[in-house]
């Protein structure tokens, strides 16, 4: 059900700034996001999972103070990660 350490490393390849960057803010809602995705296949097949809903949105709320922030420091970086990513805002 979570990510495997080979496919968080590959989207920290992905969206890292630098080499070694596992903090910066695309980073983190990268993961957040990939997370998310396999959190919400998991909840189509159990409806009733309260404890994984309840993460759920826990996750969800901490990728939209990620993007809030990254929306206010600097807007293009914020569009093109949206853009990449595919989420709707």
């Amino acid at each position: 059900m979570a990510l495997t350490q080979a496919e968080k490393n590959d989207i920290i390849k992905k969206y890292a700034r630098h080499d070694g960057d596992t903090g910066s803010a695309e980073v983190q809602i990268a993961v957040l996001t990939a997370d998310i995705n396999e959190i919400n296949g998991h909840m189509k097949e159990h409806k009733k999972d309260f404890h994984s809903q309840r993460g759920l949105l826990k996750k969800i709320g901490h990728r939209r103070n990620l993007l809030r922030y990254l929306r206010n420091k600097d807007v293009q970086r914020y569009r093109d990660l949206i853009k990449s990513l595919g989420l709707r805002r």
